[in-house]
């Protein structure tokens, strides 16, 4: 790896959490970029919990909240990766990365452009390879999962999940009313279909229960006391209550998404 290498990747939720590991694991350094108040519902495989928490590790990797580009250095000498609070992408220019990862996952651009870095790669659909990034890849489920577009788009989202264990739409949990969230189970945890596993407190001060669509582990579940509207994603049942330890490991989709990126910065570095 050339010294002095950086690549920045604005996002650090779970699929971006992904591509974050593998290129950390293949000793580049990366500098991740958050919102205020990230909103991942699998908070165990998401590196984006250190705005919240100080730290998060995800299968034996740190990541830590800084406040400064000033602190990167001292993090990354820690074998760490720095997370930074940052929503506009300031550091941006402020750095000049090498490169640069969009892995908001938004589901269209929020403003990443090509000129951005060097080498520019976005994440799911509303990329076009050569056009606003350099590289788009694909995080649709199937034979095209994880391909890379150098011209070309990924799949428009569809709006339909991933199918696990035979369901799609039913294992995801949307908040049936705006307010904020108080949970009464947690991720890892076993449920039923219609069991109470949250309440969202309204502004009012009434409660109106979420329950649970199967029955399944917790995969994701928003943390307690996020606030959000109504229709807002907040949780996930995985209906294979063998697969608990998926619920505190990287997903073969974001790990599959994390190698093609991978082996984007790895030619770019050696070029």
């Amino acid at each position: 790896m050339k010294e002095n290498f950086l690549v920045i990747c604005r996002g650090a939720g779970d699929l971006a959490s992904g591509v974050i590991h593998r290129l950390h694991g293949a000793g580049f350094y990366v500098l991740a970029l958050e919102t205020q108040t990230p909103a991942a519902i699998r908070r165990q495989v998401s590196f984006c919990e250190a705005v919240y928490e100080g730290t998060a590790t995800i299968e034996g990797v740190t990541a830590r909240k800084i406040t400064s580009v000033q602190e990167i250095k001292k993090v990354f000498a820690a074998g760490e990766v720095p997370v930074l609070v940052d929503p506009s992408g300031a550091a941006i220019a402020e750095l000049c990365p090498d490169v640069l990862v969009d892995a908001i996952i938004a589901k269209k651009n929020l403003g990443t452009k090509k000129e951005m870095a060097p080498l520019v790669i976005g994440i799911g659909p509303g990329f076009t390879g050569g056009v606003d990034v350099h590289a788009a890849i694909e995080t649709s489920r199937g034979h095209n999962l994880a391909r890379i577009y150098e011209d070309g788009s990924p799949l428009p989202n569809t709006g339909i999940p991933g199918n696990i264990g035979g369901f799609t739409t039913e294992r995801v949990i949307h908040a049936p009313a705006g307010g904020t969230m108080r949970n009464i189970r947690k991720i890892g945890d076993v449920v039923k279909k219609g069991e109470e596993i949250a309440r969202i407190e309204r502004e009012d001060g009434s409660y109106a229960p979420v329950l649970a669509t199967i029955s399944g582990l917790i995969r994701g579940l928003i943390r307690d006391g996020y606030r959000f509207p109504e229709g807002f994603k907040i949780a996930d049942i995985d209906p294979r209550l063998e697969q608990l330890k998926n619920c505190f490991t990287i997903s073969d989709k974001a790990r599959s998404i994390g190698g093609s990126v991978l082996e984007l910065v790895s030619a770019y570095a050696n070029r």
